[in-house]
C-alpha cells in the first residue's frame, strides 16, 4: 500500500462516511492537511463527541492498523515505548546453561571470561526479546499504520514532553540495539479532553481540530447513520430531547454516544414515542450523576404546573 491517504478533501469525506463516520467540512479538510503535510493531528473537544472514532475512521477507510496509545496518571516511556521481556531472557538463560558453561569454562581468567560473555550479549539483547509498546510498534511496523494517542491530557507533562522528541524525529534509541527508525512515517491522531491545558510546544508540531457537540441535523443524520432501525419521526424526536438537555446547566451533557445508546435502547424498548413513560425509564441511559437526573426530571419530565397570574387567580377566586 501506498504511504498516502487522501487524494482531496472529498476524497477523505466520502471514505470516511463509508466507514459511518460523518465529517464536517473542517474535519476533512483539516484531515488532509495533516496526512499531506506530514503533521500529528491534535483533536480536542468534550468527551463522547467523536475524536476517538475519527481514528478509527481514518484507519478503516485507509485499510491501516490501528495502534492506540491510551495515556493515563503515571504513563512513562518503558510502558509507551518497550521492555525488555526478562522472564523469556531467564528462561532463555537456564536452556543455555550448558552452552554457557562450556564458553565461559574455557575462559583463562575472570577477565577473559566476562569478555566472553560480552560477546555474547546481542544473544540476549536482541528483538526477540523486547516487548514492543504502542509508539515502538508504530515506528517499526512493516506497513503504514494510524497511530492513537488517546486522552493526551490524562498524561502527565513530563510524559508529554518526552513524547514531544517521538512526534518530532519518529525514532528511538536503545541503548543496547541503537538508534530504530521509523520505516513508515504514522499517520498520528491525538485526543483530548480538556482536562488540562496542553504545552504549546505539542500544539506548535500538530495542527488543530475542535470538535463540538453537533448541530441538530448532523446529530440527527449520524443517529440516521447508526442506528438505521430507529423510526425516523422517533429519532428526531430523541435529538431533539438531546438539544435541550445540553442547552441546560448539568454537570455532565450526554455525548453523541450517549445519543446513540438511548437511540438503541429505543429500538430495544420498541418505543413508538417518547412519552413520559418512556423518559422515566432510559433517562439514566444519556444522564450519569443524579444531580442531573433529577435536575432534567424536574425540567422535561414531571414539570410543575404554571403559576397563574394575579388577575387570574382573583376572577378565580370570585375577588
Amino acid at each position: 500500500m501506498s504511504d498516502s491517504l487522501f487524494t482531496s478533501t472529498t476524497t477523505v469525506k466520502t471514505q470516511l462516511a463509508r466507514c459511518k463516520y460523518i465529517a464536517s467540512d473542517e474535519i476533512s479538510t483539516i484531515v488532509y492537511l495533516a496526512e499531506k503535510l506530514g503533521k500529528p493531528l491534535l483533536t480536542e473537544g468534550p468527551a463522547g463527541v467523536g475524536k476517538t472514532e475519527l481514528a478509527k475512521a481514518v484507519a478503516a477507510a485507509t485499510g491501516r492498523e490501528l495502534i492506540r496509545l491510551q495515556c493515563y496518571e503515571g504513563l512513562d516511556e518503558s510502558k509507551a515505548l518497550y521492555e525488555w521481556e526478562y522472564s523469556k531472557q531467564l528462561l532463555y538463560t537456564q536452556l543455555l546453561r550448558d552452552k554457557l558453561n562450556d564458553t565461559l569454562g574455557q575462559a583463562a581468567s575472570l577477565t577473559e571470561a566476562a569478555d566472553k560473555l560480552a560477546r555474547e550479549e546481542n544473544v540476549f539483547f536482541s528483538m526477540r526479546f523486547l516487548l514492543q509498546r504502542p509508539l515502538l510498534k508504530a515506528i517499526l511496523s512493516d506497513q503504514p499504520t494510524v497511530l492513537l494517542i488517546d486522552e493526551i491530557d490524562r498524561a502527565d507533562a513530563e510524559f508529554e514532553a518526552f513524547l514531544l522528541e517521538v512526534l518530532s524525529d519518529f525514532q528511538v534509541s536503545v541503548p543496547e540495539l541503537g538508534t530504530l527508525v521509523a520505516r513508515h512515517r504514522p499517520f498520528v491522531i491525538l485526543t483530548s479532553n480538556n482536562t488540562r491545558e496542553l504545552s504549546e510546544a505539542l500544539k506548535r508540531r500538530c495542527l488543530y481540530l475542535f470538535i463540538d457537540y453537533p448541530d441538530l441535523d448532523a446529530e440527527l443524520a449520524v443517529v440516521r447513520l447508526k442506528v438505521p432501525d430507529l423510526n425516523p419521526k422517533l429519532a428526531r424526536q430523541a435529538v431533539e430531547f438531546v438539544q435541550r438537555l445540553r442547552g441546560a446547566e448539568l454537570r455532565k451533557s450526554p455525548s453523541i454516544s450517549e445519543t446513540l445508546d438511548w437511540a438503541n435502547a429505543l429500538v430495544a424498548l420498541n418505543a413508538q414515542s417518547l412519552d413520559k413513560s418512556t423518559l422515566e425509564e432510559t433517562l439514566s441511559v444519556l444522564l450519569k450523576h443524579e444531580a442531573d437526573l433529577s435536575k432534567a426530571r424536574r425540567q422535561y419530565v414531571n414539570p410543575p404546573p404554571p403559576r397563574q397570574k394575579p388577575d387570574e387567580f382573583q376572577r378565580f377566586s370570585g375577588n
